[in-house]
């Protein structure tokens, strides 16, 4: 085998398991309920998730808009809080197409990712199912756009899948 062919096959062999992985998370990670609330569990502490999604999003050259540490928040209020941090991202040429179809839908555009840690330790990555929003805003015209939004974030999150 030539290094040029070895090469081919390491590119193959990388994105086969990126995609199994992004498959397995996804499937993983439906709304169990008409709530239309998604969640995948880290395998990560709160920080690291933070920093691996954060890096992923970066990487895919996807716009960040905020961090808002929730915890914090309520601490400077007197109030207890466990771990909870809200990350707000998008990509426009995305995300606005659709507010195009319906305007309201706004109301859940950008991406908003919620982490956040349970009484047990664990660290989740939440969101609001795309498909659930997709009903919530009757938008019918935009499939694609919903199953390339549920892909992303499905590759998004599965970078805190595993150590």
């Amino acid at each position: 085998m030539t290094r040029h062919s070895t090469n081919r096959f390491a590119n193959f062999f990388a994105t086969l398991l990126l995609t199994a992985l992004v498959l397995s998370v996804a499937s993983a990670a439906r709304a169990d309920s008409d709530d239309g609330i998604v969640r995948v569990k880290s395998a990560v502490p709160m920080a690291e998730a933070i920093s691996r999604i954060k890096a992923d999003i970066a990487a895919k050259g996807i716009k960040f808009f905020s961090e808002i540490d929730q915890s914090k928040l309520a601490a400077e209020a007197g109030i207890k809080l466990r771990p909870s941090t809200l990350l707000v991202f998008g990509n426009p040429p995305l995300g606005t197409q659709f507010i195009t179809s319906n305007p309201n839908a706004g109301l859940d555009w950008p991406v908003r990712l919620l982490l956040t840690q349970d009484d047990n330790g664990d660290v989740w990555a939440v969101w609001t199912d795309f498909g659930w929003i997709a009903r919530r805003h009757n938008i019918r015209d935009r499939a694609a756009q919903f199953e390339m939004a549920t892909k992303v974030v499905g590759s998004i999150t599965s970078t805190i899948a595993t150590k």
